[in-house]
């Protein structure tokens, strides 16, 4: 959450200034404390004197706020509900407001004020979009008032609020994506209440259709009841049972399909990941119970990240959310399939970094008098652990083994410090909330149980380097152990860990973290430097990868590939549908439950908005960022704005999230201002020098072709790609990529290679080039050209080719190749026109006879408005996909390109290696 030291200025974001607490005082004075002992290494049972664990925004001590029911469980704290169970404010026991997307909702001593927001307001001076949680209706029983709400039960994306007042109970499932809200209540008939006067759009005895404030509802009481009207009160009684429900409708004639699963009560959530191949694979579940007749289907919305990311069916039913445009999906369940996000401990060696500089940029950290700048706290001593993490492989690349162990003793000496109970520096155990707190905190990270996995991201990335060198220091009976306890505290896995709560900062439904621990705030939870949740996730990987944990190592790649897709959609608008179009920036600082903030908690330094969601750069994190180089491109224009020309105090993170589009720009920014500058506190000249040098050399990263080891990545220069894999274990491995080279990594080494740029060699013959005039050929050596793609004219043709350019490649045989799938770089250009799209569909006739077998059509690509190619390819991701493929026989390979959006013109590239269409075959 907040980052430095400073005050919060009212300037960097008016609703933190309205809700920031004030006053945290220490709590009741612990009892004496009682080291426990993990491997070599110890955590305290009871948190030092004098400090204090999580309080109201008075300071007075606080417990959790849930039900007897779950007393006993682990708390998700830093979720988008929280307030529920962690009451922030003392005047205020039921909850501020939540963002559960589509609907919003606050618990009330009536019971559950609930919205739709669908029309964003720009406050802050333009600074900040939000739809703002205003509650159209009230979901209750006649009489209900409740002195506080509990938190009865929750799973991965829903929680259950209870109310009760001594003669009523009410419980009410709420979650991300969720349309309808399922009531449990006794003791009072089901009573809805409305901001307005309704108007009734359908009357059907038990189910009533109502439009409040411009949108519509629908509800549902148990069978043989009737719903009343009396002004802005409606009830039905229950009959003898204790259920009811109601819906958000995209439009009144969804009415029937929703009524269809009212009674399919949903009844817990869960995500199950997979990864393999290069690839993330997701679930995401619902349980359900069937409260009337046998119906156990349901309705489900999803964000822009996942319906980008699934070949699952969708209804034609959408909402409106802050994160653009909701799906809804017909059924319990959906997968997405992502690529994954590249990871490298430290980039590649190359020729191009001059040694002896390097040296001497390492010799300045190693001399200093203290390579820990001061850091005394979790947050500072983890940057500063960060900034020492990634110097120790680039000492080792160079042959200076002493700097490397010097390195490495520091990060050892420092980590067992913290790692040891007793001393200036420890962590320590709360058993109320079932969480870790390193000592000396800050940032709330005691008080608030803010970013933890912020600040502990560092110390496990830090715990992965010294594992990658020293195995024996990395195992359990060592200091593994307390490295593992704390991803127990930050990232746990289980679901049915005691001790802490199930993946406790991560939000696995709205794809991304989260980082105030009570969300005690009007615009829902928020979270500020993506990045440095991300830095968590790699520090996963790598952990993962160095011990042989390949379960902690997946789920780092599943994080990682998840939080990646949000970060570009949500924090970078990378396909600019996201952002409404009033709103004027095309980054944001912070994302809140409500919308998103052109700003910081300390600063409205445009420099520090534009680099929280870059730092750390590291190559595990980073360059993941890489696969969005457009939106790189619009941000940094947009700082330049903002700050009056180019960046002065982060200059060096800026310049190294400018390499990770355009690495040429960046060396020559370099080249030119690095003599004059301090680097950023977690940052050094050693590391910007060697990765500006390298992603100059090596080119930006690839992201349409990924590596079946998860510490692998690919870049390309001037169409030639470098592949690059880290091996961790003890003998050679031969890693696979998506285009088909392969790379033999050395044990315990990173590796290189270097091949073509086409996907795979056009000699296979699975490779088709375009050629203007509408060919697909297996022939290299074209003349290089461009073809026109209509505009939409003004129009949307999402998923339905309009006016397409169509390329064709007749009477083709091939083997189908088990497990393969299309590929396909199309460089395509909107000149300066800005609001395009392009689309692509690769159909097959499997024999020749005029009729397409399988289709499949893939999202759109959205151009930037700077005059160039860019490469649209197919980790963009399928929309739909229909028929099945199978051997080709005398058959039809088509391409059909058109634009989904926009009002002018574009034009896509033709014959070169560059624009080509890979088909599954051999």
């Amino acid at each position: 959450m907040p980052f430095l030291p400073h005050p919060r200025p009212a300037a960097a974001l008016a609703l933190a200034a309205a809700l920031t607490a004030v006053g945290l005082g220490p709590a009741a004075a612990p009892a004496a404390a009682a080291a426990v002992p993990v491997g070599a290494g110890s955590y305290s049972d009871t948190r030092p004197a004098g400090t204090s664990g999580p309080t109201t925004n008075t300071g007075a001590p606080v417990t959790p706020k849930v039900t007897a029911a779950a007393r006993d469980l682990p708390v998700p704290t830093n979720d988008w509900w929280s307030s529920l169970a962690f009451q922030r404010y003392g005047d205020n026991p039921y909850s501020t407001p939540m963002y559960g997307h589509p609907l919003t909702y606050q618990a009330v001593a009536g019971g559950l004020q609930i919205g739709y927001p669908t029309s964003p307001a720009i406050v802050g001076d333009g600074r900040q979009y939000e739809f703002a949680h205003k509650p159209d209706l009230t979901l209750g029983l006649t009489g209900l008032n409740s002195p506080d709400t509990k938190a009865d039960a929750w799973s991965d994306w829903t929680v259950t609020p209870y109310w009760s007042d001594g003669a009523r109970t009410l419980r009410a499932t709420i979650g991300h994506g969720l349309p309808y809200v399922y009531a449990q209540g006794t003791g009072g008939n089901a009573q809805i209440t409305t901001a307005g006067a309704p108007a009734v759009f359908a009357d059907q005895g038990n189910v009533l259709g109502i439009t409040v404030a411009g949108h519509h509802y629908a509800l549902f009481a148990p069978s043989g009841s009737d719903w009343n009207v009396s002004g802005t009160t409606i009830s039905a009684g229950l009959g003898g049972r204790d259920y009811f429900s109601l819906a958000v409708l995209p439009s009144p004639d969804a009415l029937a399909t929703y009524r269809k699963y009212a009674f399919s009560f949903v009844t817990g959530s869960r995500v199950d990941w997979s990864t393999g191949g290069g690839t993330v694979r997701a679930t995401y579940s619902l349980t359900t119970q069937a409260k009337e007749g046998t119906e156990r289907g349901t309705l489900q919305a999803l964000y822009r990240h996942q319906w980008l990311h699934t070949a699952d069916a969708l209804t034609g039913y959408t909402y409106v959310s802050p994160r653009g445009t909701m799906k809804v999906r017909e059924g319990t369940s959906f997968s997405t399939v992502q690529k994954a996000a590249p990871v490298l401990p430290a980039l590649p060696r190359t020729s191009a970094v001059d040694t002896a500089r390097l040296r001497g940029h390492l010799n300045e950290v190693l001399s200093s008098a203290d390579p820990f700048s001061g850091a005394v706290d979790t947050y500072w001593t983890g940057k500063a652990l960060g900034k020492l993490a990634q110097l120790a492989p680039l000492a080792d690349q160079i042959g200076e083994t002493a700097a490397r162990d010097r390195l490495l003793a520091l990060l050892k000496g420092r980590l067992q410090d913290w790692f040891t109970a007793g001393g200036a520096n420890e962590f320590a155990y709360d058993r109320q909330w079932k969480s870790l707190t390193g000592y000396p905190a800050s940032y709330g990270s005691d008080t608030e149980l803010n970013d933890h996995h912020f600040h502990y991201g560092y110390y496990v990335y830090a715990a992965a380097v010294i594992a990658q060198y020293d195995p024996g220091w990395a195992a359990d009976s060592a200091w593994g152990g307390m490295v593992r306890t704390l991803i127990r505290d930050t990232a746990n896995p289980s679901r049915t860990d005691a001790s802490f709560p199930f993946l406790r900062g991560f939000d696995v439904y709205a794809g991304h973290s989260w980082a105030s621990g009570h969300q005690g705030f009007a615009a829902g939870n928020n979270q500020e430097s993506s990045s440095e949740s991300t830095n968590l996730s790699a520090a996963l990987v790598l952990w993962g990868s160095a011990t042989g944990d390949t379960a902690l190592r997946d789920l780092g790649g599943y994080l990682l590939a998840t939080e990646s897709e949000a970060v570009a959609q949500y924090w970078f608008d990378a396909d600019q549908q996201v952002f409404p179009a009033s709103f004027g920036h095309d980054t944001v600082g912070m994302v809140w439950g409500s919308g998103g903030a052109y700003a910081t908690w300390w600063t409205a330094n445009p420099e520090e908005i534009h680099g929280i969601n870059a730092l750390p750069i590291t190559a595990g994190g980073s360059l993941q960022l890489g696969a969005h180089p457009a939106a790189i491109r619009r941000n940094l224009a947009e700082m330049e704005r903002e700050n009056g020309g180019p960046a002065v105090e982060w200059r060096d993170v800026l310049w190294e999230f400018e390499a990770l589009a355009d690495p040429v720009a960046a060396k020559a920014k370099w080249d030119a201002g690095h003599a004059g500058y301090t680097p950023e506190a977690g940052e050094s000249k050693a590391h910007t020098y060697h990765w500006i040098t390298a992603l100059n050399a090596f080119g930006a990263p690839d992201a349409s072709v990924t590596g079946d080891l998860p510490t692998s990545a690919v870049f390309t220069k001037n169409g030639v790609r470098t592949y690059a894999a880290h091996n961790h274990g003890s003998t050679a491995r031969t890693v696979t990529f998506s285009d088909g080279k392969t790379l033999t990594v050395p044990a315990r080494s990173t590796a290189t290679g270097t091949g073509s740029g086409t996907t795979p060699d056009p000699s296979t013959g699975n490779t088709f080039q375009l050629r203007s005039g509408g060919l697909l050929t297996t022939a290299t050596g074209g003349t290089p050209g461009s073809d026109t793609i209509p505009s939409a004219g003004g129009a949307n043709h999402d998923g339905t080719p309009y006016r397409p350019l169509v390329y064709e490649a007749r009477g083709v045989n091939g083997t189908l190749r088990p497990g393969a799938s299309t590929a396909f770089r199309l460089p395509v250009d909107a000149g300066t026109a800005v609001g395009l799209g392009q689309q692509a569909r690769v159909s097959y006739d499997l024999t020749g006879d005029g009729t397409f077998d399988r289709t499949e059509t893939y999202h759109y690509f959205a151009t930037d408005p700077v005059a160039g190619w860019e490469e649209y390819n197919q980790s963009r991701g399928l929309k739909s996909a229909t028929g099945t493929l199978g051997n080709l026989r005398n058959g039809t390979v088509r391409l059909e390109v058109w634009s989904a959006i926009g009002n002018a013109d574009s034009r896509l590239r033709t014959g070169t290696d560059t624009a080509v269409v890979v088909v599954p075959y051999d």
